[in-house]
């Protein structure tokens, strides 16, 4: 997979490091170029109406936990595999993902899904509260 284009550094950056954005999203170009697909401040439901069901995308979103004093940036490596993509399209994607996760580096955790509905803000936030409890038992 091609993974050359700094753009790809720079979105993840921007989310990473910098309060201008809060998701990044990653598409292929062709059939083995990754390229951004776009950016946004408008957090996952914003990020969301760039999900189309017939692709492959990969995004980076920063959420916001707790409150004023204890406040913490986390992020989520998103794994979008639309319901209509191609079986042929599917296998790519474990081949892939190596690629993608030299540009997607550090997340608190990898979310997989195929529809909308697996992606609710809720839920993501329950998930990051348990990783947190979890690293404080440690």
């Amino acid at each position: 997979m091609d993974i050359s284009d700094s753009q790809l550094k720079d979105a993840y950056n921007e989310v990473r490091d910098t309060f201008d954005k809060n998701w990044a999203l990653f598409g292929y170009e062709g059939s083995n170029k990754l390229v951004v697909r776009g950016s946004g401040t408008g957090g996952l439901d914003e990020l969301k109406t760039q999900l189309q069901d017939d692709e492959v995308l990969f995004a980076y979103l920063r959420v916001t936990t707790g409150e004023a004093e204890n406040e913490r940036k986390r992020f989520v490596y998103i794994l979008w595999v639309g319901e209509k993509v191609a079986p042929l399209k599917r296998a790519k994607v474990s081949v892939h993902k190596p690629s993608v996760k030299q540009i997607i580096q550090n997340y608190t955790f990898e979310k997989h899904a195929e529809t909308l509905d697996d992606l609710d803000e809720q839920a993501l936030l329950n998930k990051l509260s348990e990783i947190k409890s979890c690293a404080e038992v440690q």
